[in-house]
């Protein structure tokens, strides 16, 4: 329980407007959702070094001071915020180049709700906005020695530039030469249980009494580098990613019959009769289970590797020629410490304010967000945003017509 700066307990006596509203001074804003106002500092008197929330509850009278989860957008030179619906906050950060402008606050989403009820408290999530969107995750499964590690070389040689590896999360000691976030996420078991507990892992597990797992933050830092994520995972952790809000591909990789199975472990020369043995036994339960379960959307049969190859390029879209960029970029803009406007029509919200050129003369520039295409969410971005500039001569009604 925290206390409301002061001049947020006077405003809130005078009251706001019903449903959603929104007051601000200086640093801080203050957005009104059904009965309750969240309380934003933004940080610009340079006092603090991240955004601060708040939660006014008018039912009950009092502040709360909420659990904060996801990355919190540092402290900027002014900020504006508008309730999109009863479940999220867009936040405008001013004097902020555009890749870093727009967050998401959210404070009764199915994740916050999920969260909520697992700590017994109140919850807010702040989430990244990102412009453009990017391909699908691929989640790749499959028996011990039916080749997918072999395939997954092969897409990773041919096209570099377009995909790459999530680096996985582990409590073990680092062994030999191994470099914490090139080999692994080294941590400490009580810093990932917490974050497995705030639904930060898409998938996890315990091997040898230690903790292993991929982390949404993982993921999304591919996704960041313009890359598409491949997941090289057994079944249970498909099926716990399945479970997840990653929206993504699953494919398992089958061997032409148990009989080729058996031939390529012995082949390879690694393993005493035992462990041979043991994995034949996983294989034939992971085979049943990934082809009864409903986890997978495609399953390629790998009796041939050129072949099969060919079919996961295929799959993936890459069989011809490769479009590498997905994604609209507008011209390169940093927003104004203040912005004078901020408006909403549908899925746009549209930004005004004024800045000066080399003669000092004034210009107003509208910047337009379209939010329609928007996915994702805490705990990792809000992806598919687009933002572009629009003619400042373009009168209101003109304007309104354009970007409907």
């Amino acid at each position: 329980m925290g206390e409301a700066p002061a001049f947020f307990a006077h405003d809130l006596k005078e009251g706001f407007l019903n449903g959603f509203g929104l007051k601000s001074k200086g640093c801080e804003t203050a957005t009104v959702i059904c009965n309750k106002t969240y309380l934003v500092d933004g940080g610009c008197d340079g006092l603090l070094l991240s955004f601060q929330v708040q939660i006014f509850d008018h039912f009950k009278g009092t502040p709360i001071k909420p659990v904060v989860l996801g990355t919190i957008p540092n402290s900027c030179k002014g900020h504006s915020a508008i309730a999109l619906n009863e479940d999220c906050i867009l936040f405008i950060k001013g004097g902020s180049p555009l890749d870093d402008a727009f967050w998401f606050l959210e404070v009764d989403t199915p994740y916050v709700q999920e969260q909520r009820k697992s700590l017994g408290c109140e919850v807010v999530a702040w989430s990244k906005g990102v412009r453009g969107t990017v391909e699908k995750p691929i989640v790749v499964s499959g028996p011990s020695g039916v080749g997918k590690g072999t395939l997954i070389s092969m897409l990773m040689k041919e096209f570099p530039s377009l995909f790459g590896f999530s680096v996985s999360h582990t409590t073990r000691s680092p062994r030999n030469m191994e470099k914490d976030g090139l080999h692994y996420h080294f941590t400490e078991r009580s810093v990932m249980e917490k974050d497995i507990k705030e639904g930060k892992f898409l998938e996890f597990a315990s091997v040898h009494g230690n903790l292993y797992g991929t982390s949404v933050e993982a993921v999304e830092v591919v996704a960041d580098a313009g890359k598409r994520c491949i997941l090289d995972i057994d079944v249970q952790g498909a099926r716990s990613v399945r479970a997840s809000s990653l929206d993504a591909i699953f494919i398992f990789i089958c061997p032409p019959s148990m009989a080729e199975l058996e031939k390529r472990l012995r082949a390879r020369g690694t393993e005493t009769e035992e462990q041979i043995l043991k994995r034949l036994r996983n294989a034939e339960a992971e085979i049943k289970e990934g082809e009864s379960s409903g986890i997978f959307d495609h399953f390629l049969f790998n009796d041939n590797l050129e072949e099969c190859y060919l079919s996961l390029k295929k799959l993936l879209g890459i069989d011809g020629s490769v479009n590498t960029c997905t994604e609209s970029i507008s011209e390169d803009l940093d927003l104004p410490p203040i912005v004078h406007s901020v408006s909403r029509i549908d899925n746009k919200i549209i930004i005004s304010y004024r800045t000066s050129d080399l003669n000092n003369e004034s210009q107003k520039i509208r910047i337009v967000l379209d939010l329609s295409s928007i996915k994702g969410g805490a705990p990792g971005r809000t992806r598919g945003l687009e933002a572009y500039a629009i003619d400042s001569v373009t009168n209101g009604s003109t304007m309104i017509n354009q970007i409907s």
